[in-house]
């Protein structure tokens, strides 16, 4: 267990953000002072005796900046005002033991200078790499890297170096995200995910019928595959899944699809040419696909995101070599059988055959075929779907996870690193 008289600062800037379940954790425990910093305001609960304190900027990035410098300007901009709430926060007699921090905004850069003898846990998620993993990945939208573009790139990792290298030690969430860290760092970052909460992502064998937006209800019995993202984007593979529609509509007549996620922008990668990337895709299947059973029904609240996935008969995740998402592990804690694509994120989760079926992430007819697979054989489905579950009740728990933080933060916190 963690010192009971530990001072912890939580440095995020939606706070708590990927630090929910240890906070509450922490919490429970009593005893600890906690403090969050950040610069959005909170949108959901924290505990009780924690503080939160929101910085502000007093300057945007200057518009002469160099194109390839100007997202290290606004992470240095960034971590300028919060070192200055920092400094507030010394004034106010607050040293913290421990800080932990996710470095992806900037915000981190310079709270070793304000408190010295602090330790720092960072939370790495990712290192940009021009070859191998995400940006040279799809030929067919990113095409040959030239040298402007692999410099641009190389110039976004000047924060995560910056933040390497002052850290005590570091954290990530799968092996996969650590092995894209340069290798002289990567024995000094912990591989422990987040957590998955398995009581709430959790099979419900009487589901109740869904409404969701637009009017769309899904209910029990029905084959439903469902697509979840953030936004509707390449990175996520949604021309791959909805090249397969027509397909997976030919080999399975009585299918509703639900597609959940905005249209508008991208999370990660390119923004589209024109309109949008769910457009854009619809336009390539136009005419051979049965527009009436397939949904899209924008970014859902936690609870009918929930809903949904207790009511699907087969959820699908595509990613490129990056970041994993959370709703691939939350759809295997509810017991859902898996078509994920066979690249490296999805692999260190899913065993082909086994809690899964993974398929070529560029074959609209392998996913098909896969999905109409699980759709029909109900024995295989659900054979898959509990070893899917098991799967998450044996690695990415909150009761296996939020301990193994917490470990982690009192060694660090005790100078053990």
């Amino acid at each position: 267990m963690t010192n009971p008289c530990m001072r912890i600062l939580f440095v995020h800037q939606s706070f708590p953000g990927q630090y929910r379940h240890v906070l509450r954790a922490l919490a429970k425990e009593g005893g600890h002072q906690i403090v969050g910093l950040g610069i959005h305001p909170l949108t959901e609960p924290i505990p009780d005796g924690v503080t939160y304190v929101r910085y502000t900027l007093s300057r945007g990035t200057g518009k002469d900046t160099h194109s390839w410098a100007s997202e290290t300007e606004t992470k240095v901009i960034r971590g300028e005002a919060c070192a200055k709430a920092a400094h507030h926060l010394v004034q106010q007699g607050f040293y913290p033991d421990l800080i932990c921090a996710h470095p992806g905004w900037g915000e981190a850069l310079f709270l070793k200078d304000v408190w010295p003898a602090a330790k720092v846990l960072s939370y790495q998620e990712f290192y940009y790499r021009a070859r191998g993993f995400d940006y040279d990945f799809d030929s067919e939208l990113q095409g040959p890297l030239d040298w402007q573009a692999c410099a641009k790139l190389r110039m976004k990792n000047a924060n995560n170096l910056l933040m390497l290298e002052l850290s005590d030690w570091s954290v990530t969430p799968t092996l996969f995200q650590r092995s894209s860290f340069p290798l002289c760092f990567q024995d000094r970052i912990s591989v422990i995910h987040d957590g998955i909460d398995t009581q709430l992502a959790a099979p419900d064998p009487a589901p109740q019928p869904c409404r969701l937006p637009g009017g769309v209800i899904v209910s029990p019995g029905e084959l439903i595959v469902t697509f979840v993202n953030r936004r509707i984007e390449p990175y996520r593979g949604c021309l791959t899944f909805i090249r397969s529609i027509p397909a997976i509509q030919r080999l399975c007549p009585t299918v509703k699809i639900v597609v959940v996620g905005g249209h508008e922008g991208v999370s990660y990668g390119q923004e589209p040419p024109v309109a949008n990337w769910r457009d854009i895709c619809l336009a390539q299947i136009r005419g051979h696909y049965d527009e009436s059973s397939i949904h899209f029904v924008g970014n859902l609240d936690y609870q009918s995101f929930l809903s949904l996935l207790k009511l699907s008969t087969c959820h699908v995740y595509l990613t490129y070599p990056f970041v994993l998402s959370w709703s691939l592990l939350e759809a295997m804690s509810v017991g859902l059988p898996i078509v994920g694509s066979s690249t490296a994120p999805v692999q260190e989760v899913i065993r082909d055959g086994e809690n899964g079926m993974l398929v070529d992430f560029f074959s609209p007819d392998q996913l098909a075929h896969a999905v109409a697979e699980i759709l029909s054989d109900r024995e295989k489905a659900i054979a898959l779907g509990r070893a899917a579950r098991e799967t998450i009740l044996a690695n990415y728990s909150l009761e296996r996870c939020v301990p193994q933080q917490l470990q982690l933060m009192q060694l660090v916190a005790g100078g053990v690193f």
